[in-house]
Parts: C-alpha cells; sequence; structure tokens
C-alpha cells in the first residue's frame, strides 16, 4: 500500500474545504459582509450652540453637522446645515436651504420620520418630540414642561419654502453686527403661551432675531438644523 504522507493529507483537506465554499456559495451563502437597512438618523437640531450669528459661513456651519454626527457615529455620511445664503464663497450664487440637504426621507434620532420629501418638510410645523438634537434630546421651548430658558429660534436665513430671506443671513453666517439679523423658525412650532397663530408655527420662518450680535434674545441659543444628504 503506498505511504500518504503528511503534505498530501494537507493538500486534500485544503482542496475539500475550497469545493464545500464554493458548494455554499452556490446555494446562496453569503459571501461578504452583510449590511442592515432601515431608517438612519438623518436631520437633527445642534446640541452645539452660538452665541452670534457669525458660524463660520455655510462652511463652518457645516463642518458642525459633520462633526456632531460623527459624535454620535453618523459621520460617515455627508451633512449639511439648512441655511440659506445671499452668495456662496465657491459660486458667487444665492443659496437656498432646500437646495442643500437632499431628497429625503429624514429621520431624528429617535428614528421617528420627520418628513418623507422636500415638500412635505416645507409644509409641516416645528415639532418639540420631533425635532430633537442629534442625542436625541428635546430643544428648549415653549412645549408643556419644558426647561428653561427658551431656545427653540433655529437660525435658518430661510422663507417657510426654503428659499432665501434676503438680507437674514448675518452676512452670510460670517457676522455678529448688531446692525444685521437673521430669519429664524421655532423647532417646537410653538409662541408664547404655546401659540401657533401665523408664522409662529414655523419651523424654518418664525420670526427674525434681534440682531445678529446676541442669538439669545427672542428665544434662541444660535442653533442651526442638520440634514444628511
Amino acid at each position: 500500500m503506498r505511504k500518504v504522507t503528511w503534505g498530501q493529507r494537507f493538500a486534500a483537506l485544503v482542496t475539500m474545504a475550497a469545493a464545500v465554499s464554493v458548494s455554499a456559495c452556490g446555494k446562496g451563502a453569503p459571501s461578504g459582509p452583510t449590511t442592515t437597512s432601515g431608517p438612519q438618523l438623518s436631520f437633527f437640531v445642534t446640541s452645539a450652540t452660538s452665541t452670534t450669528g457669525n458660524l463660520g459661513g455655510l462652511a463652518g456651519a457645516d463642518a458642525t453637522c459633520q462633526r456632531l454626527a460623527a459624535a454620535v457615529g453618523q459621520g460617515t455620511r455627508t451633512w449639511r446645515a439648512y441655511l440659506s445664503a445671499e452668495r456662496d464663497a465657491t459660486t458667487g450664487q444665492p443659496v437656498n436651504a432646500r437646495d442643500r440637504i437632499g431628497s429625503g426621507p429624514w429621520y431624528n434620532a429617535s428614528l421617528q420620520l420627520v418628513a418623507n420629501n422636500v415638500a412635505e418638510l416645507h409644509a409641516r410645523t416645528g415639532d418639540a418630540a420631533l425635532f430633537l438634537d442629534e442625542r436625541g434630546q428635546r430643544i428648549n421651548g415653549q412645549w408643556s414642561g419644558s426647561p428653561t430658558p427658551v431656545e427653540h429660534d433655529v437660525l435658518t436665513g430661510s422663507n417657510a419654502d426654503g428659499s432665501l430671506a434676503a438680507g437674514l443671513t448675518c452676512s452670510d453666517w460670517t457676522s455678529a453686527a448688531t446692525s444685521q439679523a437673521a430669519q429664524v423658525g421655532h423647532s417646537d412650532g410653538l409662541g408664547p403661551n404655546q401659540a401657533t397663530t401665523g408664522s409662529l408655527s414655523s419651523w424654518n420662518a418664525a420670526h427674525t432675531s434681534q440682531d445678529c450680535s446676541n442669538t439669545a434674545p427672542r428665544g434662541g441659543a444660535g442653533r442651526i438644523y442638520c440634514f444628511a444628504r
């Protein structure tokens, strides 16, 4: 009888293992890493605040969104601040916030649907239970039981339809001047005494700030909205 060496036995085992692997792949076994699908965080109000309207321009605001998203494990996607501007630093053209955020859908940190698309987003009102920060925390506002102070004014520089509100962008988010102001929205969709009349329920175009030197008067803290594209 011919003697089988250890090397020959090892080669036979390797060949057998390869054959089993090929057979398994042919039967639908996974051949690479699996991925999970479903809602992911794609919208938040920033936990970070700014005393003034100087956010470092659109680029600085985008960087804030990216940094906060990364801090909660969502930094692999591209994040953009929901801000309009008179002049894009690269193209020199006006910027509408609605054009910066992709097509949706968007989910908050609790994986609740905020809006399916751009049209639906701009047809809705603010909501303290949905417009959360990246950690899933509510923003101080006019809602029942809210902590103080009120900080629901969110910088947007935009009209209700997401277009540029000319002259209300703190010089494209680079100014802390008392001679300029910004358009803000109410993240909770509520005004004083929980009023929802007029524009008070608007998440992106409730009223103007006092000026760009201090975001606190009238109920703000220099927060912005962030969307994953």
